[in-house]
């Protein structure tokens, strides 16, 4: 009886007031209202109430309206109402005693009615009752509040939410943060055994890096698409969403993932190694890290380089540690009048008397040019390919062939220049032809 009651109320309302029936006919889009449903029904039982923002109470449904449908229209009229004027005068009740029903008005104008449904919806004596304390409710929120006052009203009301929510979604969280702690245990483990394995068969700590960081960044892919699995989320519509932003950034961020993906390029063919000794460029060094962003060389004279990935895998490299061993070259020039056979022969036997100096391949002496002043001599040696070994036994060697060509009384002129005069005075032409000769 109370449900037909309430219909052939609503059915009266609509007649008096072509204004409520016009806007029944509207579908306002749903607001973000925290709404109460009875399981196995698809619309919800009750429906808040929105002032500013912030629920105030909750109604039910009442005739052909659902709850949802009642609260868009009430919370409709607030708004219209609020967005007329600063000030807005206070609500008052209407009561009908026959029929047991109340009408929350503002200037003759319905906001909403109270049925005799409402109350025993809500266990109160009767609609009156009922209608008088959402009144006094409407009334204090429709009131302005002072800024700092409503600023914490509207505080409370988010946090209010954002705790009902985190209620609502607790098992989710909690399951999303279980897959996280297990996919984190995953990871380390497989990075360790991704390590371990690199390490005995590669060889190589870039690669073993490599293959570890691979693995580990792998297994987190994978775990955080299982917790957002948990928490609901469609992780196919996500990847969706973000390939609609895809370009914009992959512009914003293009200098970054070339740099990352050509350290994982380099990881892999590996032109040098930790501890190489390179030349990229105008930089000359150690490598001391690989990593895939940026790689690290430690100069000669001790100062650190990060050299980005991606200007690393453009430029032409020199690794001169790749061999074990390297030539080296000392140029001597020797006199004219020298025997170059003896010369060649002090030369090699005096290389053959250092220790790091490769016996194969063998050095070699090469006439290398007839110049105006000396015969010059190339002479060859293999020695060690890293700097400190390289330069030391550059030095030895060069100082050991000027010895040995001492030994043998071979000499290494300078540069002699022929000047040749003309035009000049009588006075100074005739002084030079009658000096004697030098020596």
């Amino acid at each position: 009886m109370a449900y037909l009651g309430g219909f052939l109320l609503g059915a009266m309302m609509a007649i008096a007031s072509p204004s409520f029936a016009q806007e029944e006919m509207e579908m306002p889009p749903p607001s973000p209202t925290t709404e109460e449903t009875v399981p196995g029904l698809t619309d919800p039982f009750f429906a808040d109430v929105i002032v500013q923002g912030r629920p105030i109470f909750q109604v039910g449904s009442v005739g052909n309206l659902t709850a949802r449908e009642r609260a868009q229209i009430i919370n409709r009229r607030l708004s219209s109402l609020m967005s007329q004027s600063e000030t807005v005068d206070s609500i008052t009740v209407q009561y009908n005693q026959a029929e047991n029903y109340a009408t929350l008005q503002v200037n003759n104008r319905v906001i909403m009615t109270v049925i005799e449904q409402d109350s025993e919806d809500f266990g109160v004596e009767n609609a009156q009752v009922l209608a008088n304390q959402w009144a006094e409710e409407l009334n204090r929120a429709l009131d302005r509040p002072p800024l700092a006052i409503d600023v914490a009203q509207r505080l409370n009301a988010t946090v209010r939410n954002l705790l009902q929510d985190a209620i609502s979604n607790l098992p989710s969280l909690v399951g999303a943060l279980i897959v996280i702690l297990f996919t984190w245990g995953v990871a380390i483990t497989v990075r360790k055994i991704a390590y371990t394995w690199a390490q005995q068969t590669e060889g190589d700590r870039s690669t073993e890096l490599l293959i570890s960081r691979l693995g580990y960044g792998a297994i987190w892919v994978i775990g955080w698409v299982i917790a957002l699995g948990v928490l609901g989320l469609d992780f196919a519509a996500l990847l969706g969403a973000l390939g609609l932003t895809s370009v914009a950034i992959g512009f914003s961020l293009k200098d970054v993932l070339s740099n990352y993906i050509a350290g994982v390029i380099l990881l892999a063919v590996r032109p040098f190694r930790i501890g190489d000794q390179i030349a990229i460029g105008d930089y000359e060094g150690t490598v001391t890290e690989v990593q895939l962003r940026a790689t690290t060389i430690k100069t000669y004279d001790g100062r650190l380089i990060y050299i980005p990935n991606q200007e690393v895998f453009s430029s032409s490299i020199t690794n001169n540690t790749a061999s074990p061993r390297r030539r080296t070259s000392v140029i001597v020039g020797i006199d004219y009048e020298a025997d170059i056979n003896q010369a060649k022969a002090a030369i090699l036997k005096a290389l053959s008397e250092l220790d790091l100096v490769e016996r194969s391949p063998a050095p070699e002496v090469l006439v290398q040019e007839l110049a105006a002043s000396t015969i010059n001599l190339e002479i060859r040696f293999w020695v060690d390919s890293r700097r400190a070994e390289f330069l030391e036994m550059t030095s030895q060697g060069a100082q050991i062939i000027k010895e040995a060509l001492d030994g043998v009384h071979i000499e290494m002129p300078t540069d002699i220049y022929t000047l040749t005069f003309r035009n000049l005075p009588p006075s100074i032409s005739s002084q030079i032809n009658s000096s004697p000769p030098a020596g």
